[in-house]
């Protein structure tokens, strides 16, 4: 037998005695990775020994030698045989390729002449850290409803867990716990919001000497719709019917919220997150005052929420406005007028009418109707002549027609003007006058005898004797079918036989001039008496003179100069 098998070597150590606790080995347990190789050392440096054993005892089954060195052999164990290389020098074991077996208590032996030194430590195989994978429950969440596990499992041995969102560790809290256990760690969220799994979520596993992470891990937590908001929030009472308007509904919501649309609590048959106005006005409403919500719907957290109330009235322009008046001929005194404006689209709200620029107001003759869109003249005058306009107006719009409406009136008396007294070879003009719609046609007589003069100006150009007489002029409306009549003598007269006087130029000028002497008069006079009292003589007063060419004369003023 070979002197270094494991009983007698076992029979000698018990022979001689031995020594435990020496720290030959570090302190365990030692921690490799399976398949991998892991070296037992000692802390001694090139010890003195005669004999080196390496035994492993798993706790289950008798000790087991590996491997027995002295300073000139070394004899390996069969089962160790290819797995185990040994250093002669410090009797340092490396185990190859280790196995999940190899696991257990390791004990060296230093046999030399001063004794036994015997010491152990504890191999521990590990296997691999692997395979962690997060497994949700449920896969979906609802906010505030939803409790959600996370279970993190992963392959290896001695393991311990750690979860991150993003880079930041998640710790427990009121609302989150965290278990763990040999395999496996268990990531509770109550009541989960939407801000706590933000993500991604990383979970990892790990021992003393790897460390493995799960693939990123996103949390679907379904939420809202919240809050809802309606743009404009704020709209004009009135809203014109032909307007780019619309409303738009939004909502936060995972997933994006379903839209329907109500008026006044009704539904409308309308979805999705924009309400046109043509849509309103399909729907036939608008024309009243309605109040418009979005009511935004989550499929997944069940939830509805409604947006605030927006109130307009969907209004029509005006458009088409026109007055229609009397087609026939309207004579003042016996006709009667009536005038009606409209529009052919729009809702009028308010109707007022103006005549020549100014508000027509209601009398005696004029009355208007009710809504103010037609009126009555009766009966006609000729004040009544001139342009009249409607203004119709709703909170949208403001438009306008016009109408020129002729009342025919007259002639009214007949006035003739013109000189009296002309004399021979001088120009003759009158003028006969009679208002009158239509204008007026004249015919004059002389003398009772009908003249070709059709104009309202009579004019002679080189009157003589024989144009001397009675000028009647007679102003004739077919229209009205009235006449009237003015009359107006002439007389002729022979040359130089008229006193024609001054022109009222001429006498305006000698009022002037008088005025100035007399001014200029009495301020010499009162220079003089304070300047030189000696030098002034009494001034003599203006009087009028008979003669045309100098109407005034001086009765006698004199200054003598005192020089």
């Amino acid at each position: 037998m070979d002197p270094f098998a494991f009983k007698p070597l076992v029979f000698l150590l018990c022979f001689i005695g031995c020594c435990t606790g020496q720290g030959l080995l570090p302190q365990g347990p030692l921690d490799a990775i399976l398949g991998s190789n892991a070296t037992l050392r000692t802390l001694v440096d090139s010890p003195s020994f005669a004999f080196i054993t390496w035994t492993f005892n798993d706790g289950v089954n008798k000790a087991i030698n590996i491997v027995t060195l002295s300073p000139s052999s070394v004899n390996v164990a069969k089962p160790y045989q290819g797995r185990v290389v040994v250093n002669q020098t410090n009797g340092f074991v490396t185990l190859m390729s280790l196995k999940a077996e190899d696991s257990g208590d390791y004990t060296i032996n230093i046999i030399s002449d001063a004794g036994t030194l015997t010491d152990d430590i504890q191999l521990r195989v590990l296997y691999p850290v692997s395979d962690v994978v997060i497994t949700p429950n449920p896969p979906e969440a609802v906010e505030y409803n939803s409790t959600v596990v996370l279970n993190c499992s992963a392959k290896g041995s001695f393991l311990m867990f750690s979860w991150t969102n993003g880079t930041t560790a998640i710790v427990a809290n009121s609302r989150i716990t965290l278990k763990q256990d040999k395999t496996s760690s268990v990531l509770t969220i109550t009541g989960v919001l939407r801000t706590d799994l933000l993500g991604p979520i990383y979970c990892t596993a790990r021992n003393n000497l790897q460390t493995a992470q799960s693939a990123p891990f996103n949390l679907t937590v379904y939420y809202g719709p919240d809050p809802v908001t309606i743009i404009p929030q704020v709209v004009q009472p009135f809203i014109r019917s032909d307007a780019n308007f619309t409303l738009s509904c939004s909502a936060v919501s995972s997933p994006p919220a379903t839209f329907t649309w109500y008026h006044s609590q009704q539904i409308m048959g309308v979805s999705g997150p924009v309400l046109s106005l043509q849509a309103i006005k399909d729907s036939g409403i608008g024309a009243q005052l309605d109040n418009y919500t979005c009511l935004a719907s989550n499929a997944k957290t069940l939830r509805a929420v409604s947006s605030p109330v927006v109130s307009f009235i969907v209004m029509d322009p005006i458009s088409g406005v026109r007055i229609t008046g009397p087609t026939a001929t309207l004579i003042a005194g016996n006709s009667t007028a009536n005038l009606s404006c409209q529009a052919t689209a729009g809702t009028v709200k308010t109707t007022t009418w103006h005549k020549d620029g100014k508000p027509l107001l209601a009398s005696s003759r004029v009355v208007f109707s009710q809504d103010m869109s037609s009126l009555m003249i009766n009966p006609l005058q000729k004040e009544d002549n001139g342009e009249y306009k409607c203004h119709l107006e709703n909170p949208v719009s403001t438009e306008k027609a016009s109408y020129r409406m002729v009342v025919n009136f007259g002639p009214e008396p007949a006035q003739v003007t013109g000189d009296k007294q002309v004399e021979e070879n001088r120009r003759a003009v009158f003028t006969c006058a009679a208002p009158s719609i239509p204008p007026a046609n004249f015919t004059w007589k002389l003398n009772g005898t009908l003249t070709n003069v059709t104009t309202e100006k009579y004019v002679i150009e080189k009157a003589d004797l024989t144009n001397s007489g009675t000028y009647t002029c007679e102003a004739y409306n077919p229209v009205t079918g009235k006449s009237t009549t003015s009359s107006f003598n002439l007389e002729v007269k022979k040359e130089g036989t008229l006193d024609h006087g001054l022109s009222d130029g001429a006498i305006a000028g000698i009022a002037i001039g008088v005025l100035v002497a007399i001014g200029a008069a009495i301020a010499l006079t009162v220079y003089c008496r304070q300047k030189v009292p000696h030098c002034c003589q009494p001034c003599r007063k203006l009087t009028r003179s008979d003669d045309p060419e100098t109407p005034w004369r001086s009765s006698g003023v004199s200054i003598e100069s005192p020089y």
